[in-house]
């Protein structure tokens, strides 16, 4: 991030920063320790002793109306990201244990601001894609709404490579001697991409990543190259490939929000592994819910050349979301409608969103033991000709786990069979958080925009559909308390970030639920 000049407290890198700390203080730090109190038009938190409020609208989601204040001595003043910084600082270092101080933190959420504003100085200047679905792919300028430092990435020349920049660009082919690659499933789209010598198969690689990486010719690895044009979606290292209609998913040793982006040589094998057992479920699904649609990963290819390169070349095939969607129906990524869902009638349009979303993500996990994780990242929405949602495509299998004891891991080598399952709990906390947490309280609040009456509206209904599907499951106990009003299970970002734990440790923190 070094050379990126930082924006200016008033402008919008500035701003999405302190909204997104300041909901990441509503939720784990202040809410927690019972230091939130509703003063409409307002909403109070008491961080580090100092008393902030904003005014606020969307339920769950905090969307802000207007400047973050705090009070200093009688007088309300602005309030700027790096003052919360230290604020956050201040109260977690007294609370967290044997994680006293975390010298990255504000570093972290300067790197994400100085990201946000170099993404909206090239984007200004760019011209986006014409195809609909990657536009909304490079649509989240500003990143996960509650996360403290979403744009952070690490490395030289990454805007290159940003799907937030409208970015385009060519991978690079390198030829794997046949007797060193490694290969699972169907993978053979990738030798229609470039020719390779005799006794070479074709690797596409990131070109970002084999910087990182360092030096890998030589070590029989050959170039040939650069390879078709790709344009990166909204995971920044699954790219589209237009001339061979597919995704690429690639490997990036770079952490973006909580993980580095690497594909672990047990991901790659279960990424197969997965699309052969879920097409039969998905067939099953479908069958009852007509609208919904997944992109299987049908095969993967990397050089077996050790363990560095075998994860760090690694990439995974995956299917193309206009191939998945039925004539005359546009994918548009989720994340992309949270920030700008348009309907005429809200209430029909979000009575379809529920419907084609929700209802196969419960049938997939009651009646089948299968985890998706649907957050507004992975999932993408057809919409018909009339922009009503028709249809739901689900994607990464990364996410997508098998819940324990409810499927025949027997003949999987341990390393797979672990990375592949869930228990029933972890399993229904996962898809309860991305289900709703993350994804319909955020399509909710866009819809209803300042309007609290139509929103409790939408959540009426949306709890009438659930209400049904739970009937026709058998009224699961899960389920069941989930519509008594249980507490939603939100996602500690700030809290993994604090203690620079791995995503997988991330813990979560109980909000009320808009279904009671």
């Amino acid at each position: 991030m070094h050379g990126l000049a930082i924006d200016a407290p008033s402008g919008p890198a500035e701003q999405a920063t302190l909204a997104a700390l300041l909901r990441c203080c509503v939720r784990e730090v202040a809410g927690p320790r019972g230091l939130v109190w509703p003063a409409p038009p307002y909403l109070l938190l008491r961080v580090a002793g100092t008393l902030l409020r904003a005014r606020t609208h969307g339920g769950a989601a905090l969307r802000f109306d207007g400047p973050a204040e705090r009070l200093e001595a009688g007088a309300w003043r602005p309030l700027a990201a790096d003052e919360l910084v230290r604020l956050i600082e201040a109260e977690l270092q007294g609370h967290d244990g044997p994680h006293e101080h975390n010298g990255e933190f504000a570093e972290q959420v300067a790197a994400s601001r100085d990201a946000v504003a170099a993404i909206l100085r090239a984007r200004a200047a760019a011209v986006p894609p014409a195809d609909p679905w990657l536009a909304s792919e490079q649509a989240l300028v500003y990143g996960h709404p509650f996360h403290p430092s979403p744009k952070a990435r690490g490395g030289d020349g990454w805007l290159a490579y940003a799907p937030e920049t409208h970015a385009r660009f060519p991978v690079r082919l390198l030829g794997v001697p046949e007797d060193a690659l490694a290969e699972g499933g169907d993978a053979s789209v990738l030798d229609t991409m470039g020719r390779a010598p005799g006794g070479y198969r074709v690797l596409p690689a990131h070109p970002w990543q084999l910087r990182l990486l360092g030096p890998v010719l030589g070590t029989e690895l050959i170039d040939l190259g650069p390879g078709p044009a790709v344009v990166p979606t909204s995971s920044v290292r699954t790219v589209y490939v237009p001339d061979a209609e597919v995704c690429l998913k690639f490997s990036l040793d770079v952490r973006i929000t909580n993980c580095v982006r690497k594909n672990a040589w047990y991901e790659l094998a279960g990424a197969v592994e997965l699309t052969q057992r879920l097409a039969p479920i998905f067939d099953r699904v479908s069958a009852g819910h007509p609208a919904t649609r997944w992109l299987p990963e049908p095969g993967y290819r990397s050089a077996a050349l050790g363990a560095r390169l075998h994860e760090g070349l690694g990439v995974i095939v995956r299917r193309s979301p206009w191939a998945a969607c039925s004539p005359g129906v546009t994918p548009i990524l989720a994340g992309a409608l949270a920030l700008d869902a348009k309907a005429a009638d809200p209430v029909a349009w979000w009575h379809s969103y529920v419907k084609v979303v929700a209802l196969p993500v419960l049938e997939l996990y009651f009646a089948h033991g299968v985890v998706l994780e649907p957050h507004l990242q992975n999932v993408l929405v057809g919409l018909d000709g009339d922009g009503m949602p028709a249809e739901a495509v689900f994607r990464d299998l990364e996410g997508t786990k098998l819940v324990a004891g409810r499927h025949d891991l027997g003949g999987l080598h341990p390393e797979v069979a672990r990375a592949l399952t869930y228990d029933a709990e972890r399993g229904w906390a996962r898809v309860v958080y991305c289900l709703l947490v993350n994804h319909l309280t955020e399509i909710a609040a866009t819809l209803a925009g300042t309007d609290d009456h139509l929103l409790r509206e939408l959540w009426r209904g949306a709890r009438s559909q659930l209400d049904r599907q739970a009937a026709g499951l058998g009224w699961p106990l899960p389920l069941s308390d989930l519509l008594a009003g249980a507490p939603l299970p939100a996602k500690a970002n700030l809290g993994v970030r604090w203690a620079r734990a791995a995503d997988r440790a991330a813990g979560y923190v109980p909000i009320a639920n808009p279904l009671a």
